[in-house]
């Protein structure tokens, strides 16, 4: 039987006052969060993180030679152009590793999700236009931190007990760097670090962060609750998550290229109806990003301060370059030759943000919301605040009606979706490496259980752990990139030499003797 309610001194249709109490005493939670979410924020993407960002982008660049430029034709033949005519790119494994293409697709369902369209719009409100330029420059040089990242991923990676490939950041840092005399500890601490963070990164932009924005457009767009949203997401997410790598690569490899081909599709189609103000657009991109002042007005040189900060992050947020989180679904790839997986990434960072994200900013500053004098954003359209996550769906309103603002909710909740099955392989490494094989299995269950706690967490918290979550994973595995440097170099010229030079020098796959024969006695991929 249930006990009588307490009397109460509020009419009885208003919430009971332990309601009340309780939803107060969340908010302070959520406040105190936030308050030290900000505190740890200002560290990690302090100027100081984002010069190291950008220090070791320049130094990869130089020490390949321009790698990305020098060898452009090669490595888009070898990559996108290969998965038209070479079916080892494409064909699937018997083994437990996956084929390039399915690494690619994988690794592009975790970097194009909803930083892609939110993030881009993000950037454009807090930064301007100038903002688009260094996201620009940070994908360039990005490049050549994602191809490092992945040519080091192949030559530390190991197989565990199930004939799996275990590569990544930690792997590197563990065994590349803790190699150095008397950085054996270091290399494991930081590898360790590493694996915490990546496990606190799966969470927020892996995972809340993406069925957040999931649930606030189904909600905007076709009126479905954010519970419900997170429910149904949940289910799907658990679905092919428990069936592991090889049913989450193969779920990618169907959805990543339709939801890139649909979403081109429709910002060509904005681009197209919008190409007179191709000038325009691109003018106030250049000169906002050497802008003195703010958008918002403010002292000089703010403007390119900001400009160059929501650039920067927002440009990492995206393509991911420098994080090191890639690198572990590129790890089980069947190539053996470090830098043909290494090619792969420099593709993967293209593709998301100079091909993805530049759609995105013209469909935006193209459609009038933005004034491309001042570089300001109207604050309401048709008496609708306009925010970062409605910004691009206004966009498509305006000239396709509710049918684009339906595209676009599509658009995310694909996007978001496969962002969520690549970063659930990635914590599934991350608990691999800190708890073993055998523990895997709670870090999932646990990771399907918080889809639907992002789709109702407030939007700027979310959105702000990940970013925080971003750094803190990003200062490790950049450290790793900067010491292993010249091995990247080592590798890189041998495969030059080799290809390019007709050299007969030793092939280098392995930093470890046992895998480098295994690799020398198997034909190469596409021989």
């Amino acid at each position: 039987m249930r006990k009588p309610p307490r009397p109460r001194k509020r009419p009885p249709r208003r919430a009971p006052k332990a309601i009340a109490e309780a939803e107060e005493a969340s908010g302070g939670f959520l406040d105190s969060v936030a308050k030290i979410n900000d505190t740890v924020n200002g560290v990690v993407w302090g100027v100081p993180a984002l010069i190291l960002l950008a220090f070791v982008g320049i130094l990869m660049t130089a020490l390949t030679k321009v790698f990305q430029v020098s060898h452009l034709k090669h490595w888009f033949r070898q990559t996108i152009g290969a998965v038209f005519k070479d079916k080892h790119v494409t064909g699937h494994t018997a083994d437990k590793s996956i084929s390039q293409f399915q690494s690619l697709c994988t690794a592009l369902a975790a970097t194009v999700g909803t930083g892609n369209i939110v993030g881009v719009a993000g950037a454009i409100i807090f930064g301007g236009p100038g903002a688009v330029f260094w996201m620009w420059a940070m994908a360039f040089i990005g490049m050549m931190t994602n191809y490092s990242e992945n040519v080091l991923g192949i030559y530390y990676r190991r197989k565990n007990s199930h004939g799996e490939w275990s590569g990544g950041a930690m792997y590197y840092l563990r065994d590349g760097l803790g190699s150095f005399k008397g950085c054996k500890w270091i290399g494991a601490a930081l590898a360790t670090l590493f694996s915490a963070f990546c496990l606190l990164a799966s969470f927020g932009i892996g995972n809340m962060t993406q069925v957040n924005s999931i649930a606030g457009n189904m909600d905007t767009v076709f009126g479905i609750p954010s519970w419900v949203t997170g429910a149904i997401v949940m289910i799907l997410v658990g679905l092919v998550v428990v069936g592991g790598l090889k049913r989450i690569a193969a779920v990618t490899e169907k959805i990543v290229p339709f939801m890139v081909i649909l979403y081109m599709v429709g910002s060509v189609a904005i681009f197209i109806t919008n190409i007179h103000q191709v000038g325009a657009v691109f003018s106030a991109i250049f000169k906002g990003a050497f802008a003195a002042k703010a958008a918002a007005g403010g002292v000089v040189g703010y403007g390119i301060k900001l400009a160059i900060e929501w650039g920067m992050k927002r440009g990492v947020f995206s393509n991911e370059a420098g994080l090191g989180s890639s690198v572990m679904v590129h790890s089980n790839s069947n190539v053996k030759e470090p830098v043909k997986q290494g090619m792969w990434g420099i593709f993967e960072v293209f593709a998301d943000t100079i091909v993805v994200c530049t759609l995105t900013a013209f469909s935006v500053l193209s459609s009038g919301l933005v004034n491309l004098e001042t570089g300001r954003t109207l604050a309401e359209y048709n008496g609708v605040a306009l925010t970062k996550a409605n910004l691009v769906s206004t966009v498509f309103s305006i000239r396709f009606g509710w049918i684009g603002s339906a595209f676009i909710a599509v658009s995310i909740a694909l996007f978001a979706f496969s962002t969520v099955l690549g970063w659930s392989h990635y914590g599934t490494k991350a608990a691999e490496y800190l708890l073993g094989e055998k523990r895997t299995i709670p870090y999932r269950i646990l990771f399907v259980l918080l889809v639907f706690g992002g789709a109702v967490m407030g939007d700027n918290l979310a959105w702000d752990l990940a970013d925080t979550f971003n750094g803190m994973m990003m200062i490790p595995n950049l450290i790793g990139v900067i010491a292993l440097s010249g091995v990247v170099m080592k590798i890189t010229k041998n495969y030059v030499n080799r290809t390019f030079r007709g050299s007969k020098e030793k092939p280098m796959y392995s930093a470890f003797p046992d895998v480098q024969a295994e690799q020398e006695s198997s034909p190469d991929v596409g021989e």
